[in-house]
This record gives structure tokens, C-alpha cells and sequence, in this order.
């Protein structure tokens, strides 16, 4: 079976760069895929997707030779072994709040004995020859620690067996423990979330496994990564779509002199 590149990435103590697709389109992850990421997601939790479209997504981006992962929608045995079965390499986990749900969690990934998965790597066993209890090694457990009660059983979480990592959605991390005094969103700059965010990093640090951020921009990534951050998310194919097409707009508007606030359909039949 053939290694995870993220693994190996890791283990060469260099950070990752992970891409984001929320849009259910294999021409567009195989675009994202194309860019040079180390890893790409899948993100069936809040993505305009699902099964459907995850399967040719990562046939989609395979030639990349980038590391496929799933964002899956709940803590769900079946979600989360349909995405492994498809070729995922590594499964997102989110609203993971106690030791508990970390430990079921990793269960699902895992063959017998060290798990509960169920065999039947409909593609992954074509994508991946040799594909089996050699698995257990290679795909990654990444919970999310977005709430509250994940912050208060931080310790426990980041010391469950199997598991490989903590992905951190700074959204849903703001909205679980500011109780409405800060908005959602990414690349937090309030010295409580910063504090926040290297309590996190430091946690995994110490029990040897991955902190992972999702980031809004590369400046804030970076930093994220002199935290102790080893994967970082920048943005995903929605943000960077309509970034992209929105700076074009505006600098044709400023080229041609045309005001924005025109409204556009004065002579066109």
C-alpha cells in the first residue's frame, strides 16, 4: 500500500499546506489539486457536496500525488468509512468535545483489532494496491476542537490513542467559547483566541501528534505555524474563486473608469 506523503511530510519535521474544496466538482478539485498543495480536503460537512461527488473529486485529483482527505459531517461510522472506502486518506472530524467521542472516532478508521472499520475498500483497493490492515497505519484521525467543552477536555482529547492530530475550525472555536461577544471567523487576532490557539498547539505538541489551522490568508498561516502549527488551510476554491474574480472586477473597473455603482444594463438588449 502507498504511504501517506502527509506522514512522511511530517516526519521530515517540515509543515504542510493543505487546500480546501467545498464546491462538489471534480474539474474544480482536480484545478486545486493541480496548484502544488501537500494535502487537499474534502469538505462534506459544510460543502456543497456529498458522496456523490466525493468519489470522482478524488479520482479527480489522484495525479496530483497530493494527500485526499474528507471533512466528514458528523461523528458518523458510516460517513466516515464510505470516505476511506472512496480512497480518502485522512478524515476531518467535526465537534469532537470529550475523550469519549475521540476514541469512537478513531475506532471507525481502524481495522481489527485496533478499531471497528468494516471491510470493503470498494476503491481504494484499486487506487491503492495492497490496500488493508496496512491502512491502519497510514490514514489520519484529525479531530476538531470547536466548542467549550473540547477546550475543557482538551487534555484528554489530544492524549487518546490513534489519534493523529487536531484540526482547529477558528469559526465555530470563537462561537463555542466567547458566548456571542466575538463574531465567527478566521485568522483571529483577540490576544483570548491567540492564547487559545497556542494552548492548542501546545497540548498536541506534547502528546506528539498534529496541530492543524484553518487559515484565512498565508500571513496568518505562517504565523500560525511559528505557533507549532504543522498544517495549515489557506482559504479553499469558494474564498479564492471569488476573491480572485472580485479583484479582477475591480481592477477592470478602475481601468476603464466605469463606476461600480452604475448599474450596469444601460444599452445592453
Amino acid at each position: 500500500m502507498q504511504k501517506n506523503r502527509l506522514r512522511q511530510l511530517w516526519d521530515s519535521g517540515k509543515p504542510a499546506l493543505n487546500g480546501w474544496c467545498s464546491i462538489g466538482n471534480s474539474l474544480t478539485a482536480e484545478i486545486m489539486a493541480a496548484q502544488g498543495y501537500d494535502s487537499v480536503t474534502v469538505d462534506m460537512q459544510h460543502g456543497a457536496l456529498d458522496y456523490s461527488a466525493l468519489l470522482p473529486m478524488l479520482q479527480a485529483m489522484r495525479a496530483s500525488g497530493a494527500t485526499l482527505m474528507a471533512r466528514v459531517p458528523w461523528r458518523d461510522p458510516g460517513h466516515i468509512m464510505k470516505a476511506l472506502d472512496a480512497g480518502a486518506m485522512g478524515i476531518i472530524c467535526p465537534m469532537v468535545n470529550n475523550r469519549e467521542e475521540a476514541e469512537e472516532f478513531v475506532s471507525y478508521l481502524r481495522y481489527p483489532p485496533l478499531g471497528q472499520r468494516s471491510f470493503g475498500p470498494t476503491r481504494a483497493a484499486i487506487a491503492m494496491p495492497g490496500y488493508g490492515l496496512a491502512a491502519n497505519s497510514e490514514v489520519l484521525a484529525l479531530a476538531m476542537i470547536e466548542t467549550a467543552d473540547g477546550i475543557t477536555n482538551l487534555d484528554e482529547i489530544v492524549a487518546t490513542p490513534g489519534l493523529d492530530g487536531i484540526y482547529v475550525g477558528p469559526a465555530d472555536l470563537t462561537l463555542g467559547t466567547q458566548k456571542g461577544r466575538l463574531p465567527p471567523g478566521f485568522d483571529r487576532q483577540e490576544p483570548e483566541m491567540i492564547k487559545l490557539l497556542k494552548r492548542i498547539a501546545d497540548a498536541c505538541k506534547l502528546n506528539g501528534i498534529r496541530a492543524c489551522l484553518h487559515c484565512a490568508t498565508p500571513d496568518y498561516a505562517a504565523r500560525a505555524i511559528e505557533w507549532g502549527y504543522e498544517l495549515t488551510t489557506v482559504g479553499g476554491d469558494t474564498r479564492l474563486l471569488g476573491g480572485a474574480a472580485s479583484a479582477s472586477v475591480s481592477a477592470w473597473q478602475k481601468l476603464t473608469g466605469r463606476d461600480s455603482s452604475s448599474s450596469g444594463d444601460e444599452g445592453i438588449y
